[in-house]
């Protein structure tokens, strides 16, 4: 789409919404960031804090991620609401917070789905959502985990955000699996492997993946 014309629409929405504080800003966004505000901002006045975010991620491992879990999803996040923005709670390097138009144009295609927890209005109460909040902030700065380990030193996206629902609600956001689990036979997943493990694979080493969690009968989609 001509960058005049994507502005332009965004421009639009932004009043449409009332919203006019974030117009200038946008105006000043190139155009990819700007397309993703457009894509996000028709479901921006249904999200929820504690929402959960999924995506195809187009970093180094997400083929692997995709053919060992036969899923397009590859990372997600947790929204937050901050300084009125909505901004992602990821587990990249490191566990960080990023704003949503920029986590959602990284993602191919700028695709995105978001969940929510299918009881989030008897649980997800002001005091849950805080405690959401809290635990979230203990792992931020903890370094991305490469290997796919279940300890808290460091971690992955899936991980973080099973372990911050877990601690925070008691529940369980997606069936837990053994690496065996999963679909190593595609020479791209071996590679990946070998590159991380070399010959020595724990098979046996405890695993949340993205598409466990978007599975979960714990979650619907918001549309």
């Amino acid at each position: 789409m001509n960058r005049k014309l994507l502005l332009l629409l965004v421009a639009v929405l932004l009043a449409a919404y009332g919203m006019y504080p974030h117009l200038q800003r946008v105006l000043q966004r190139p155009a990819r960031l700007a397309q993703a505000e457009l894509t996000t901002l028709g479901l921006s006045r249904k999200l929820r804090e504690g929402d959960l975010i999924f995506q195809t991620s187009q970093s180094a491992q997400s083929q692997a991620i995709q053919l060992a879990t036969h899923s397009p999803y590859s990372h997600c996040g947790m929204l937050l609401r901050q300084g009125g923005e909505w901004q992602v709670l990821e587990a990249v390097q490191p566990v960080s917070i990023t704003p949503m138009e920029q986590w959602v144009a990284r993602g191919k295609n700028q695709h995105f789905v978001v969940k929510r927890l299918r009881d989030a209005d008897q649980v997800l109460t002001p005091t849950v959502v805080r405690r959401l909040r809290d635990v979230g902030r203990r792992y931020w700065g903890k370094p991305y985990d490469l290997y796919f380990g279940w300890s808290d030193e460091r971690i992955y996206c899936s991980e973080l955000l099973w372990k911050v629902y877990y601690e925070a609600t008691g529940r369980q956001i997606g069936r837990l699996q053994r690496l065996r689990e999963f679909d190593l036979s595609h020479p791209a997943v071996q590679a990946k492997l070998r590159e991380r493990y070399g010959k020595r694979l724990p098979l046996d080493e405890k695993v949340i993946s993205p598409v466990r969690m978007f599975e979960s009968p714990e979650l619907v989609e918001v549309k």
